[in-house]
């Protein structure tokens, strides 16, 4: 990733007033794609500025591994003054994404039938938790509450744990990463109709969208998911199993690589075993394949043993910890780790060949671009140093 380089979304200016998790993530995917994102942070700031530690300086790692390529101000939206300007900035914007409570931007008369009678290209994008309408519309929405209610916590977990929440906050993530599907989607609707429109992502549509297989499963055969640890619910071999050194995970998606993984690893008559010859004879004598293969496993090293089968065109990998898979020499090699002045992070996962991500910009300090950004919108330093001192533009002090 260089400097130089221009993005797929160099042109798009997008005007970010969203805070958290899902909605900065989206943003961070068009602006490392070129895109002039332009956060918009209320008087107290983006509140993961404070989720640590670890910090840099003021900042937590969480608000900075989802905010690079960006700039801030901070806008008191809540006051005349701040709706003023920020109207102003959507005269020249392409998107507009936040994620209020349904209704505030109504209560403050900037409503999505305001905004697009007034600028009728923007595309406007909301994430929220579960809409604005239906039994639960308007109801805040959180990562594990939504893991929860979408049945992911159900079915996650083994019998000896019990339910567990995933370890990552899959919900806030690709909730965003559909954001910014929808948004390219408009975007790229608008090129033929001239109109921008409306789109919301939420939280509990993207629980319930990402529950596959769980919910093909259940309107097939009727029976909500049992749990099975690491073990897939479709698939057998496709768990963790121990060697002498680490564990390894192997993953069989057809009755031909089980037959190839009992080959490669010496035992070629489990492929032919009646027992475990098919998929679906191999998920009624799970147990029995499993002690099979630990027996086998438990005599390899697992880099080594990895290696080979993955040489072999099988799948199978080292249960690796963050660590290791951040210095591993295949992301190193893929340039999966970007760096500029004080900043580390993991580079944008999207590799076109012409337009590619770049890291242009840290992330910002709580509205270190107000001035720059005010300017570039017609207003004067007399004018900017105003509405600072009115407090409808925040200097780089929080109001905590």
């Amino acid at each position: 990733m260089t400097e130089a380089a221009t993005g797929a979304m160099s042109g798009l200016r997008v005007i970010d007033l969203t805070r958290v998790l899902g909605g900065p993530y989206c943003t961070q995917i068009l602006a490392d794609h070129g895109a002039d994102v332009i956060k918009v942070e209320p008087p107290a700031g983006d509140e993961v500025r404070e989720w640590g530690p670890p910090f840099h300086e003021e900042d937590a790692a969480y608000f900075v591994g989802i905010n690079r390529n960006k700039r801030s101000i901070g806008l008191d939206l809540a006051s005349e003054g701040g709706r003023v300007v920020l109207l102003k900035m959507l005269e020249t914007a392409d998107v507009l994404i936040e994620n209020f409570k349904p209704g505030t931007l109504e209560k403050w008369g900037i409503g999505n039938e305001v905004l697009r009678e007034r600028f009728p290209r923007l595309v406007h994008c909301r994430i929220c938790g579960f809409g604005a309408d239906g039994p639960r519309g308007g109801n805040p929405g959180y990562d594990a509450i939504v893991q929860a209610m979408t049945g992911m916590i159900a079915a996650t977990g083994s019998p000896e744990s019990g339910p567990m929440r995933i370890g990552v906050p899959l919900v806030d993530i690709t909730t965003g990463l559909y954001a910014a599907i929808g948004i390219l989607m408009a975007l790229s609707e608008r090129q033929r109709s001239g109109k921008g429109q409306f789109l919301e992502t939420t939280l509990y549509e993207t629980g319930l969208a990402i529950m596959h297989p769980h919910t093909a499963n259940y309107f097939m055969h009727g029976k909500p998911p049992g749990l099975t640890g690491n073990e897939h619910p479709n698939l057998v071999p496709y768990a963790i199993f121990p060697t002498k050194t680490d564990d390894i995970f192997i993953g069989v998606g057809n009755d031909g690589t089980f037959r190839k993984l009992a080959k490669e690893i010496g035992k070629p008559e489990l492929g032919t075993d009646p027992r475990f010859a098919r998929n679906k004879d191999r998920i009624a004598n799970r147990e029995a394949l499993r002690a099979e293969l630990a027996a086998v496993f438990s005599q390899h090293e697992a880099e080594p043993l990895c290696n080979r089968l993955l040489a072999a065109g099988l799948p199978a990998g080292p249960v690796q910890k963050i660590d290791q898979a951040l210095t591993n020499p295949h992301t190193i090699y893929r340039g999966d780790i970007i760096e500029k002045d004080w900043y580390k992070g993991v580079a944008s996962p999207i590799r076109l060949d012409r337009s590619k991500p770049s890291l242009r910009r840290v992330p910002p300090k709580f509205s270190q671009h107000a001035a720059e950004v005010l300017g570039e919108f017609g207003y004067s330093k007399a004018e900017i140093d105003a509405m600072v001192e009115k407090g409808t533009v925040c200097g780089p002090e929080r109001k905590r």
